[in-house]
């Protein structure tokens, strides 16, 4: 960036890093007299602040560079901590902050790089402090070092030696009685997030002012992140509490949303420097340039890691992305501005607000209706694609869930798409490529398919929608498909997989319930679907003959002749292995529920299911009898003896038939087929209901993301909260 990074500059040795975390006051401003908030602007910063901040960095993108610009702080961290109740510096450095924002939101023009730049410094210096604090101490503590106002002895030492010598060492003699009490009402924290929120909301993003944006996001992650680090319930946290009370949370998560629909790339340089700005970096050279990192440029749209890809050039998408997430996710069970708001967001490019200007809709969740009104406006059609695009994203799966699931005015939205294939797509081949996902991404990407299911539209539209040569997908070279069968195929892949890997009962209830509520829609299935449709039956009643065989033989699991026999004692195994028999019954059952919803809706638009069918009936013979099946058994043998009946009187006519002939045969029957010889079943509805508290699965989800995938690094090895499971 314009700066030698070689030189090993040990940041303790710094002069002005040495004041500011040493034992002496540094005040606001030139003033002899300190004051603890801003209304002391009309007076010159000091110009100790000035130089302070004149230093250039960036960001620490990975766990590596963290750590190492973690390593290098922290004794100067714990310096800081040993001086600042008594200098109350960090509450100077908050002022100063203040004073920057504030007159970067008086400039008629935010082009002023020089405010910019020292806003931000100051700001990740007050980030790194914060996040060093959370890690090691307790949230009370923090908040004594915002509040901490300086000792008269540390504002003597200042009056009495400007140019004194300052030990970083710990204090001696008269030091911790000259620490006085103090006093938490959290104002000056207040004052602070204020401050970020305005940077975030009413600053506009440009690239000279893209890091002051990210860091501000960035900051408030940090904040929140106390939830990670303490077992104190977020309910008693004054950093949620402000947070969570905030009178512009609308507002920010509109900025947020808006941040992530634009996904706009990282620039290549810093506040302008090196491509026309106005102000010159060569006074930052000789402050912190060990903290500049090198950084890769991968290209977003070919890259193979999408998600080290969308980190490294979209952060401030990244990690509004994430924040978004955060706030959603904690207070769900009361009021949370940020869900309202989140929920109730509508397309700007409708026009349906009534003569108030609001528009109310209702979303219903366990029979209550909750009236949601219209919040802010984005753009839907730019939300839908940026979506797309990245959605094999965890994170992005995540948010896409939580639109579909709580805001119908984007579910509408989404179901009048024409180009469905943009988002399903990507959706299947995370399911497609399960062992590379994690076990919730997976369950996330299923869940989104079956809120999608829900929709008859949708269940139509898939069957239209033609595609060629999906070369992702290997178990066989498929030339033309519909999304619809597509879907079917991969569904039905991750059933299998489901039962050799991962063996979740909820797994195989959610993708047979999107079979399920397509079932009545499908048509034109390709040959290969058909088959693996019924494949799927036949595989599940050879692991149900296999069961009940050894359940009624359990001291020979194998049960072929020949074969060693284990002798296994008749306790858990065997209760397992009923357990297994039922939840087997279940999915056998459900799978022939959705053969018969296609028989019984689409007979005469699915030839290639009928000739499946008829080709492999034996696999239904053993289920004739069983209580649990026979009935549902009785509708698809009535068409199968149908069709067969039809292919024998033509097959005694001309002889052997051909695959062309016999779906020629099937097509004509069919023609003349009445599914009202069939017996009737309930229809196939199946919606997807969240589960009580399910705060308890997402905020170590959303934790856990903002862990792995955000461009802030936590120190894992102090986590206390509900996370503790988490690794960053």
């Amino acid at each position: 960036m314009g700066m030698s990074i070689s030189r090993q500059i040990d940041l303790t040795e710094n002069e002005y890093l040495k004041k500011f975390v040493g034992k002496v006051h540094i005040p606001v401003t030139s003033s002899s007299s300190e004051q603890n908030n801003t209304e002391d602007s009309c007076q010159p910063i000091d110009e100790f602040w000035n130089e302070f901040l004149k230093y250039h960095i960036t960001l620490p993108t990975n766990s590596q560079e963290q750590l190492s610009l973690d390593s290098r702080l922290e004794s100067l961290c714990q310096s800081f901590l040993s001086h600042n109740l008594s200098t109350g510096n960090f509450g100077s450095l908050i002022n100063v902050f203040l004073l920057k924002v504030a007159e970067l939101l008086a400039l008629s023009d935010t082009e002023s790089n020089i405010h910019i730049w020292q806003a931000f410094n100051a700001l990740f210096i007050i980030r790194c402090l914060i996040k060093y604090m959370i890690e090691t101490g307790s949230e009370y503590q923090l908040l004594q070092h915002f509040e901490a106002i300086p000792a008269q002895s540390s504002i003597q030492q200042q009056s009495d030696s400007t140019n004194l010598e300052i030990d970083v060492a710990s204090g001696s003699g008269n030091e911790t009685n000259a620490i006085k009490t103090v006093i938490v009402d959290g104002s000056k924290f207040e004052a602070f997030f204020e401050a970020i929120i305005n940077i975030i909301v009413v600053i506009p993003v440009k690239e000279f002012t893209y890091h002051l944006h990210l860091e501000a996001v960035n900051s408030i992650i940090i904040l929140l992140s106390v939830n990670l680090f303490s077992q104190q319930p977020t309910e008693k946290s004054t950093i949620f509490k402000t947070i969570y009370k905030c009178p512009h949370a609308n507002t920010l998560m509109s900025a947020l949303l808006h941040f992530l629909s634009r996904m706009q790339q990282i620039p290549s340089t810093m506040f302008g420097f090196g491509s026309g700005g106005s102000f010159v970096f060569g006074i930052a050279e000789s402050l912190w340039s060990i903290l500049t990192f090198s950084r890769k440029s991968p290209d977003i749209l070919s890259t193979h890691d999408l998600p080290t890809a969308f980190k490294e050039q979209f952060p401030l998408a990244n990690q509004s992305l994430l924040l978004i997430l955060i706030l959603t996710n904690h207070h769900t069970t009361k009021d949370n501005p940020y869900r309202t708001s989140l929920f109730g967001c509508t397309n700007s490019q409708d026009d349906d607000t009534g003569s108030s200007g609001t528009t109310i809709h209702a979303a219903v969740k366990n029979d209550d209706v909750t009236v949601i009104p219209s919040t802010f406006k984005i753009d839907f059609a730019s939300l839908y694609n940026t979506i797309s695009r990245i959605v094999t994203i965890d994170q992005s799966t995540l948010l896409l869930y939580l639109l579909l699931h709580r805001n119908q005015k984007f579910y509408k939205f989404i179901m009048a798409q024409q180009n469905l294939q943009q988002l399903v797509i990507p959706i299947l081949q995370t399911l497609y490529n399960a062992p590379d996902s994690t076990s919730h991404h997976i369950y996330m990407s299923l869940i989104v398919l079956l809120i999608l299911s829900e929709d008859d539209n949708f269940n139509k539209n898939v069957h239209q929608i033609i595609l060629k040569n999906i070369n992702w997908y290997t178990e066989r070279s498929i030339s033309e498909i519909s999304l619809g069968g597509l879907l079917i195929l991969v569904v039905i892949r991750t059933i299998q997989y489901n039962m050799l890997k991962m063996r979740d009962k909820y797994l195989h209830t959610n993708c047979l319930a999107a079979l399920a509520n397509m079932s009545g829609q499908f048509r034109s299935l390709h040959p290969y679907v058909a088959q693996r449709l019924v494949s799927l039956f036949e595989t599940l009643a050879k692991k149900h003959a296999r069961l009940d065989l050894q359940l009624k033989q359990p001291n020979n699991l194998n049960g072929d002749a020949g074969q060693t026999i284990v002798t296994v004692p008749i306790t858990t195994t065997s209760e397992d292995m009923l357990q297994d028999l039922s939840v087997l019954e279940e999915v056998l059952r459900m799978v022939l529920e959705i053969l018969n919803s296609c028989l019984s809706h689409q007979l005469v638009y699915c030839p290639n299911l009928v000739y499946t069918l008829l080709y492999k009936r034996h696999v239904f013979e053993a289920f004739r009898s069983h209580h649990a099946f026979q009935d549902i058994i009785q509708n698809i043998d009535m068409v199968v003896g149908f069709f067969s009946s039809r292919l024998q009187r033509v097959q005694d006519q001309r002889g052997e038939l051909g695959v062309n002939e016999v779906l020629e045969v099937i097509s004509k029957g069919a023609s003349q087929w009445s599914s009202d010889r069939l017996r009737k079943f309930p229809d196939l509805k199946f919606k997807y209901v969240e589960e009580d508290a399910p705060e308890e699965f997402f905020i170590p989800y959303v934790w856990s993301l903002v862990c792995r995938a955000g461009c802030v690094h936590f120190s894992s090895e102090n986590m206390k909260g509900v996370t503790t499971e988490i690794g960053c």
